[in-house]
């Protein structure tokens, strides 16, 4: 009688085996959300600004996005806050009056234009740090050094420049924050440091909080580590003087402040 034929048995799969399967399928999709389709260049008006402006699409949805960015070194230009207290003008009018290079509306106010969070115009502290946690990352600007905190490790004893408090916190280490909201779309303004001594202010057209973490995060060759939003909807604004042309986005209404980008000569 011959002997029964023993059963194949299948490849084992270890715990830790799967897990790793598992984790690099969800992080290619993670990274195959969004892709850039195109990017246009162009160089600033004095050499110290690049303007990129991005087109995306998620695969997935067929969702598309656009991000206009002011691109520069923290070597050859730097940041300054606007302040207007009045509140009585638009981005493009505060831009062209000076030799500014580039500017985006800036950080959170109340319905009486009063600045919410830490707000510091050329030294002067004109709203202090507030502990919220929509308030959950510090732009600061030192000695020609541009810099963004999260509101927990921000020094405040320095003395700092300028400052915009605002959030969420959009990237960290080049990656998506947890946890962004992810049901409304919206125009968005940021600003983003590089690993290798960039920054950047930038817009995006309408989308979510956890969509724009994910596109910054996408946006090659840019080594983007850290981003911060800034406050957006309808008080978002992108302004850009290059060689060829002047872009600018305007704002729906009339917004507390700007970030602007300036040569370090001007400072």
């Amino acid at each position: 009688m011959p002997a029964p034929k023993r059963k194949r048995k299948g490849p084992r799969w270890g715990a830790a085996a799967l897990a790793l399967v598992c984790a690099f399928s969800f992080s290619a999709v993670a990274r195959a959300d969004w892709a850039v389709t195109s990017l246009k260049r162009q160089p600033g008006a004095n050499g110290a600004v690049e303007y990129l402006h991005y087109s995306l699409g998620k695969a997935d949805s067929g969702s598309e996005a656009e991000v206009r960015l002011a691109l520069f070194s923290r070597r050859n230009a730097t940041l300054r806050v606007i302040d207007q207290p009045a509140s009585d003008r638009r981005l493009a009018e505060v831009m062209t009056g000076e030799k500014f290079l580039a500017g985006v509306n800036g950080g959170y106010f109340d319905p009486e234009g009063a600045p919410v969070g830490l707000l510091i115009s050329s030294g002067k502290t004109i709203a202090p740090f507030r502990k919220a946690r929509l308030l959950s990352g510090v732009l600061a600007v030192r000695e020609g050094s541009v810099e963004i905190f999260r509101a927990s490790e921000f020094p405040r004893k320095r003395a700092w420049r300028e400052a915009v408090q605002c959030g969420p916190f959009l990237l960290d280490r080049g990656k998506p924050v947890a946890g962004l909201e992810d049901t409304r779309s919206a125009r968005r303004t940021f600003v983003f440091t590089t690993k290798d001594g960039r920054a950047a202010i930038g817009y995006c057209s309408p989308v979510t909080l956890a969509g724009l973490g994910q596109i910054l995060a996408a946006l090659a060759p840019l080594p983007v580590t850290r981003a911060l939003n800034l406050d957006g909807g309808s008080s978002s604004a992108f302004w850009c003087r290059t060689n060829a042309e002047t872009i600018s986005i305007s704002e729906y209404k009339l917004v507390r402040d700007f970030i602007a980008i300036v040569p370090r000569n001007d400072r």
